[in-house]
């Protein structure tokens, strides 16, 4: 089996041939014959998806997926893998629901406190599985642009649900999947078929259905947050972190398994520091928050991200990765919600057609791709 990287952390690394120094242990839930490894926190269902890897070997040292003989089968709990999914949706949707509530910090600046927490999550890693700070001398410019794109692409969106409906910008992002399969046609020669293009198509049409340009839409475009200009810079931000964060999965996934995921997390968080410090002192908009409700938030987003990234994790180890990132349509479920509840403010017509399109597309190509491992998978069993 052939093992990827993706997200905010990806696949763990054999060098030189060597065994890893991960103990092989099995999870709770794993069922009877599967010894499996946990990935590391921050793994995200598009990424498995992506990737067209089980749940159980996500994140593995080495991939010892799935079979073993003499194990004792030890009871799961039905559907606890997609109730972790949902948790982790409901965790993100809130923590950028503070994003919204914060008035006096730059999105910049809450980028750089949330790769202060990776940081720190990363770090005793690191020091336990002894990889070091740099990495191989052959991937440390992969590794580089993985963090540049991973950072950008957090700094992109939070700076979309600051000046966009929370909805719009959620919607967005969640065709990142689907131009991951577009870019790795493009970059990794990976095939690309007929439906792919179909759900390319879908999720085009939905993100001009929430932009609602002026030359289509006419002059007057209501549902905005202030003006349509922030609106338009809010959704070509949006759009950015998406193909951003598709480059990034490509970049890991081209990387495979020879660098150590906690590596890969140390870099994005290192360097979206770096980039947001520098920033902040270009723009002249670094600065503690003066009011304590937004130093709050601030510490309420780090660890919201940080659960929701654990959770998502979890879900992973315990369950499929295609019903995983389709049960991850919840983000855009509770982005609706909280944006109705808390921000008094109701979607128009168009994001709601929007959301189903991109909704739609991003189901299709999870759904496909599980098809494809499931049929993979059988085959290699015969």
């Amino acid at each position: 089996m052939v093992l990827c990287q993706g997200g905010e952390a990806a696949a763990g690394s054999v060098a030189d041939g060597k065994e890893p120094e991960a103990p092989l242990r099995r999870e709770d839930d794993a069922g009877a014959g599967q010894p499996r490894l946990c990935p590391a926190p921050g793994a995200e269902a598009a990424v498995a998806e992506e990737c067209g890897v089980c749940g159980c070997c996500l994140g593995l040292s080495w991939p010892r997926c799935c079979e073993a003989s003499g194990t004792k089968k030890k009871a799961a709990c039905p559907g606890l893998g997609l109730f972790y999914t949902v948790l982790s949706a409901f965790l993100f949707s809130v923590a950028s629901l503070f994003l919204k509530k914060i008035d006096d910090v730059h999105s910049v600046e809450v980028s750089a406190f949330r790769c202060v927490f990776q940081m720190a999550f990363v770090l005793p890693g690191l020091i336990y599985y002894k990889t070091g700070f740099l990495g191989p001398k052959g991937k440390r410019i992969v590794l580089f642009f993985r963090g540049f794109l991973g950072s950008s692409a957090m700094i992109l969106l939070y700076y979309a649900f600051q000046v966009m409906p929370l909805a719009d910008a959620t919607v967005i992002t969640f065709s990142s999947p689907v131009f991951t399969s577009l870019l790795a046609w493009i970059f990794l020669k990976e095939k690309y078929s007929v439906w792919d293009f179909v759900f390319t198509l879908f999720a085009i049409t939905g993100v001009i259905l929430i932009a609602r340009p002026p030359f289509l839409f006419g002059s007057r475009v209501a549902g905005i947050e202030g003006s349509y200009t922030d609106h338009l810079k809010g959704t070509i931000a949006a759009i950015a972190s998406t193909v951003s964060a598709a480059l990034t999965f490509v970049i890991l996934r081209k990387v495979g398994k020879s660098v150590h995921y906690f590596l890969s997390i140390w870099y994005y968080a290192v360097i979206g520091l770096i980039g947001c410090v520098i920033a902040l002192f270009v723009m002249n908009e670094w600065r503690l928050p003066y009011c304590g409700k937004d130093r709050v938030l601030l510490i309420l987003i780090g660890l919201l991200g940080l659960g929701g990234q654990i959770f998502l994790t979890k879900a992973l180890q315990i369950e499929k990765a295609g019903p995983v990132a389709i049960m991850k349509t919840m983000d855009v479920v509770f982005a609706f919600i909280l944006q109705i509840i808390f921000l008094n403010h109701l979607p128009t017509w168009w994001t709601v057609g929007g959301a189903l399109c991109v909704v739609a597309s991003s189901s299709g190509t999870a759904i496909r791709k599980w098809r494809q491992s499931l049929k993979k998978a059988k085959q290699n069993e015969i």
